[in-house]
């Protein structure tokens, strides 16, 4: 079973953005339920109405995922709604501007709070009923940043390689198994990541909006595109899921061109992937 009538899932980081774009877009897919989950109370009302209005039971749940107990609860809450759980996509993800230099420890321990702990904690926590069921499939979103790694990406590069990594090593686990792990590598989407992200310590001001800025230029791909790659992929249990032309790309560079392919991809684009004036 990849997606069928008896299908529930759970999209964490669902008010917005990638999240809200699948869960209305399983929704589409008549499954039996969908249980969506951010910290964002009012952005998740949002999505809920809008994935309601295919007919499909959905539950909301604010939740942070950098919190183990509040992942559990999670789940506790989204059996205890729709009976069971067979598809896990831990989307939930923050940004942080500035480069290493110029971030604190706290600002990396909150980002890899979430963008990696959360994904052990929804992993672990949910396994067990995961394992349960006929068929089921976990999905764990990285990025091209899993791929390569630019300036004053520090924290973000991380903890994507790490999800990339976990997500690898997992799926050799569980082959053979009934639970199907792919990872999710989005190129650029058009979401609010860069305008949410927060500030390093010691970044100047001035560089959040000129990362909008950049972002908005180089983000070519639309959630709801993003959300159908990745219906598309969890039909065909496909072990790594790129997302945009860009990501088709900056694979291929990254593994030709191991020592340089960071200008060789900033010659391609047109575009510098700096915010630092050289």
């Amino acid at each position: 079973m990849s997606l069928s009538s008896k299908s529930v899932a759970v999209v964490t980081g669902a008010a917005s953005g990638i999240g809200r774009a699948l869960a209305v877009k399983l929704a589409s897919e008549k499954i039996a339920g969908i249980a969506i989950s951010d910290v964002n109370e009012a952005g998740l009302g949002e999505t809920a109405a809008m994935a309601e209005q295919y007919g499909v039971p959905v539950s909301t749940h604010v939740i942070d995922v950098s919190k183990l107990d509040q992942v559990q609860r999670l789940a506790d809450e989204a059996v205890a709604k729709h009976g069971r759980v067979t598809h896990l996509i831990n989307n939930a993800g923050v940004g942080v501007m500035g480069n290493f230099e110029q971030l604190s420890i706290e600002d990396i321990e909150w980002l890899m709070s979430i963008n990696f702990w959360g994904v052990i904690y929804g992993c672990k926590v949910f396994l067990p009923i995961l394992k349960e069921q006929e068929s089921a499939h976990i999905l764990n979103v990285s990025s091209v940043f899993g791929f390569i790694a630019p300036e004053e990406q520090t924290a973000y590069c991380a903890s994507k390689f790490a999800v990339r990594g976990f997500t690898e090593s997992l799926r050799h686990e569980l082959a053979g198994t009934n639970v199907t792990v792919s990872a999710i590598h989005p190129g650029g989407i058009k979401t609010n990541i860069a305008r949410n992200s927060r500030v390093g310590k010691d970044t100047p001001g001035e560089w959040k909006q000129q990362g909008a800025k950049f972002f908005d230029k180089v983000a070519r791909t639309s959630p709801e595109t993003a959300a159908e790659v990745i219906v598309k992929g969890i039909k065909g249990r496909e072990p790594r899921i790129l997302i945009g032309q860009d990501a088709y790309a900056i694979s291929a560079i990254s593994r030709l061109f191991p020592k340089r392919y960071l200008r060789l991809i900033e010659r391609i684009s047109g575009h510098k992937m700096s915010l630092r004036k050289k």
